[in-house]
């Protein structure tokens, strides 16, 4: 995989043992940092899925949902352990309108059972039924790009130092994605001091990183 970054060869050098979970669990920006940050995932990105309507836009949904696409390796992290930071970061017992609804859409269909299985798992924890739908995944509709890495848009100085030559290389970068995450505090301190070096960053783009973690470490999703 090339560099999506430039000055990032290292932290954008990927495996290509790649599976992708689909979901969808209110607001996309919240899970977009969630898994960014998560160890094993490679990359992120958001859009809209499961429903018919062609050519979705944010303004324009139709019958689809916010869904964050998620590529990982199976090697470090499972499908199902995907689903278990799903199910413990949303409540999937509220029913929420289509656009916010929530639901996995499988693409391998061995994982058909894996998310059964999950699902019933999780429903021994809650006395009110989940509301979570599970279906096979059809098409993925990118969101617009003012939406990727939404969090990480927000801090102009990071952009100016990671360059990202096109919107394509900063959507797919695996570096993007983790910084996502760390600048709403996901991931840690200790997680990001271990793998700063790895990710391809400068001093002082480590140091600025740093300073929002250890400000936002422990505040859950925010959207």
């Amino acid at each position: 995989m090339s560099s999506h970054a430039n000055g990032h060869q290292n932290g954008d050098s990927i495996s290509n043992n790649t599976k992708t979970a689909v979901l969808a669990m209110g607001c996309f920006w919240a899970p977009d940092g969630l898994f960014g940050t998560t160890k094993g995932v490679l990359r992120t990105k958001v859009g809209y899925a499961g429903g018919t309507t062609e050519n979705p836009t944010y303004r324009n949904i139709g019958d689809h949902t916010e869904v964050t696409q998620v590529d990982f390796d199976p090697t470090i992290i499972s499908f199902d352990q995907i689903l278990r930071l799903f199910w413990k970061h949303h409540d999937p017992t509220v029913q929420m309108k289509t656009q916010y609804r929530s639901m996995i859409l499988y693409v391998d269909p061995e994982d058909k059972s894996v998310a059964e299985k999950s699902l019933e798992s999780e429903q021994t924890r809650h006395k009110r039924p989940i509301n979570t739908i599970i279906a096979p995944f059809k098409r993925f509709y990118d969101a617009e790009d003012y939406h990727q890495k939404y969090r990480l848009r927000q801090h102009t100085y990071l952009h100016s130092k990671l360059n990202f030559k096109t919107e394509e290389c900063y959507k797919t970068s695996h570096v993007a994605s983790r910084l996502n995450g760390y600048v709403v505090g996901f991931g840690g301190v200790k997680q990001f001091e271990e793998e700063a070096d790895k990710l391809g960053l400068s001093d002082d783009v480590k140091t600025y990183v740093r300073k929002y973690v250890v400000q936002y470490e422990g505040s859950g999703m925010m959207c």
